[in-house]
């Protein structure tokens, strides 16, 4: 079975119990720690649990969340609800309308209001992938989030990479291992490779589409994944009737790699 946070969680509201559960958990003071999370229903704002996650960590320990922004692209889920049902020159209108990637003000609405408020802190650093940018709070986050090329989503060129060298910790706050942007990392390291695929994005100015080439990632088992880890590598509590989830970044990459390699050289 799974670690179990070993102290109770029961007196308080879900705010008093926040800063208890991290370090029952293990949250590793001076650490860092990637963070995805959904505060809906939990009645808590996402400055008190940014702020509980800098404290569990201490003066010395980064804060890092998902940035993403996947409706700056044109075969996104986001993207392809935008345009739908417009006609051919609204379209074309709407792409030429679209504003580009700015780090330091563009919004990541997708990734859940505990992102969006540590991606909006003052001093915040913020990676310069239009796509996939990451976030932190921090002494180590201009380090670590310092370089993000294009063409290099999550992979060995990315802040990723930093952060499985860092021996990140990873945090699912009321969210499951689908959105465990981690696992995008072990699809980087796996051989053979998965197929590459043209992206699209705009950068620089309003509606300059640019392509590049990256991996084809895929998500769409990233549950399953999740679910046949070793119990050992987690620690688990519930919060604000939530399923809460430790587990570090190299123990949770290293397996995943091995499952994907196995899954796709069948489909093959």
């Amino acid at each position: 079975m799974a670690e179990q946070a070993s102290t109770s969680l029961t007196d308080g509201t879900a705010k008093e119990q926040l800063p208890h559960l991290l370090g029952a958990l293990g949250v590793r003071p001076g650490g860092v720690l990637m963070v995805h999370a959904s505060l809906s229903d939990t009645g808590v704002a996402p400055e008190v649990v940014r702020d509980a996650l800098l404290d569990a960590l201490g003066p010395t320990g980064t804060l890092i969340v998902p940035a993403f922004t996947p409706e700056n692209s044109d075969t996104s889920r986001a993207h392809l609800a935008a345009v739908a049902g417009r006609s051919e020159a609204e379209v074309a209108e709407f792409r030429r309308a679209m504003p580009p990637f700015d780090p330091d003000a563009t919004e990541c609405p997708t990734m859940g209001a505990l992102a969006e408020c540590v991606r909006s802190t003052p001093g915040a650093v913020r990676s310069a992938h239009p796509q996939t940018s990451l976030a932190g709070l921090g002494p180590q986050a201009g380090k670590l989030l310092r370089r993000h090329p294009r063409i290099s989503h999550l992979g060995r060129l990315s802040p990723m990479a930093r952060l499985y060298s860092a021996d990140a910790q990873i945090l699912l706050l009321g969210v499951g291992f689908e959105v465990c942007s981690a696992f995008h990392y072990a699809e980087y390291l796996m051989w053979p490779r998965p197929p590459r695929r043209t992206y699209r994005c705009v950068v620089a100015d309003k509606g300059n589409w640019v392509s590049y080439r990256d991996l084809s990632l895929d998500d769409s088992r990233f549950g399953e994944i999740g679910s046949r880890l070793p119990r050992e590598f987690l620690r688990e509590s519930d919060w604000a009737s939530k399923t809460v989830v430790l587990c570090g970044m190299r123990d949770v990459v290293g397996h995943a790699k091995h499952q994907m390699t196995r899954y796709r050289q069948a489909l093959a």
